[in-house]
């Protein structure tokens, strides 16, 4: 097969395609370990991977996490059928953190400047806990951007946590978190190891705003799936609101009778394990994503 480029309208990025799917740009500089890239976007250096081949999913991480972290357990899986492009969000992985504020509305247009930067028309997302935040923003502010959602195990509202889980949120302290697992990963990924107390600390701040997106929901045009963890920290009931404002539970005609969006409930799982759990996520994900995207 012969390659052939791919760019947005600005000319910000030339991607290529090839018999072996998405390239990076050649602009781009690949990470010493030669997994990923880095993009010029907003004044990041943001860090992504391009995993497989076929229709472009958007993997975007939860809070404190990496690509690997995160989806790990998923990602072969995913890769398997279609093309996995995971980014690693400002001041996480290997993505180094630059002078702003962590906002959702502000990675998400991270996020929609990458797909320009590689010449994409549409992806799908899935985003997960502070990532699945992210893509609520992504598809609110830019609609014709996004084919489907998967919205996994993140809230609307800042009330849709949990009040302890909140206030567990809101007491994150850099020094307490140096022993754990999430302070390893970072130290391992980062470019700068030394910035972990800015990430706890920027995150701490990002996770204890208080905020209500339902008037921007109504934006969301992709058919979107909220999944939810049994034990999750996010109220189940806040799920299912989520769901009936992205018009699930009502039938849609142009859809053949079947809801627009879907919601699913992963059992016997928690909001820190259930992107583990490839045996049950996938069968719920896949079909949602291969299904019919209306026009």
């Amino acid at each position: 097969m012969t390659g052939c480029t791919t760019g947005n309208a600005e000319g910000i990025g030339t991607a290529e395609i090839t018999s072996t799917g998405l390239q990076a740009p050649g602009t781009d500089r690949a990470s010493d370990d030669g997994e990923g890239h880095y993009a010029a976007i907003n004044g990041l250096e943001l860090y992504y991977e391009i995993h497989g081949t076929g229709r472009p999913l958007v993997l975007i991480h939860g809070g404190l996490d990496t690509i690997d972290s995160a989806f790990g357990t998923l990602l072969p899986e995913l890769a398997k059928t279609r093309q996995v492009i995971a980014v690693e969000l400002q001041a996480h992985g290997h993505t180094a953190d630059i002078d702003r504020p962590l906002r959702y509305e502000l990675l998400a247009d991270d996020i929609a400047g990458l797909v320009s930067h590689l010449g994409l028309e549409k992806v799908d997302v899935l985003g997960y806990s502070l990532g699945g935040g992210v893509a609520l923003q992504l598809g609110s502010r830019n609609p014709d951007l996004v084919n489907k959602l998967v919205i996994t195990s993140a809230p609307y509202k800042s009330d849709g946590w949990y009040p302890e889980v909140r206030a567990g949120m809101a007491a994150m302290n850099p020094d307490a978190m140096i022993e754990t697992p999430m302070h390893e990963i970072y130290a391992r990924t980062a470019p700068k190891p030394n910035e972990w107390p800015a990430l706890v600390t920027k995150t701490r701040q990002l996770l204890a705003e208080d905020y209500d997106w339902t008037a921007s929901i109504a934006s969301i045009k992709a058919p979107t799936q909220v999944v939810v963890a049994d034990a999750d920290s996010v109220r189940l009931t806040h799920a299912v609101e989520l769901f009936g404002l992205l018009g699930g539970g009502k039938a849609d005609g142009a859809m053949g009778g079947a809801p627009s969006s879907r919601l699913a409930v992963v059992p016997g799982s928690l909001h820190y394990n259930i992107l583990s759990r490839a045996d049950l996520l996938l069968p719920i994900i896949t079909p949602f994503l291969d299904g019919p995207t209306p026009p």
